[in-house]
């Protein structure tokens, strides 16, 4: 059997939750209004964030194990919902800034390549289900 993450939501106003995190980490999830308060990520912002800092931490630890030179990274996410109920995502745009020292497009590539298809559990969960197109500048 794997590890158990856990996750604890207390609804601490209209639609505010604060989410206690097994090791500890506190994050506020809100609605805007009229539905919340407007303090904290909605739930889809919260999702769409965790696919952009695990794709990126997985991206920058393989093309450090490439020995790129990465200085910089940024990583945007994007996704498209339905109008009508569930307003699930149609699809994900995820984008990768770099920036270093001779960065070479092949090591770019194969890291995003092996984020996505192996070594990102974010993105493995949501290709599942949603098509998530990537690209990456060097800049």
């Amino acid at each position: 059997m794997g590890s158990v993450i856990e996750a604890k939501a207390t609804l601490e106003g209209k639609l505010r939750f604060s989410v206690r995190t097994g090791s500890g980490r506190v994050v506020v999830v809100d609605y805007p209004p009229p539905l919340g308060e407007g303090e904290g990520l909605m739930p889809s912002e919260a999702l769409l964030a965790s696919l952009a800092a695990c794709a990126g931490q997985v991206v920058v630890s393989l093309l450090r194990k490439m020995d790129q030179r990465i200085e910089s990274v940024e990583v945007r996410a994007a996704g498209e919902r339905r109008d009508e109920h569930p307003t699930v995502f149609n699809g994900i745009e995820i984008e990768f800034l770099l920036s270093g020292r001779n960065v070479d497009p092949a090591m770019v590539e194969k890291a995003i390549a092996l984020a996505g298809e192996k070594y990102s559990p974010v993105w493995a969960m949501l290709r599942a289900s949603v098509p998530i197109r990537s690209s990456y500048r060097i800049v």
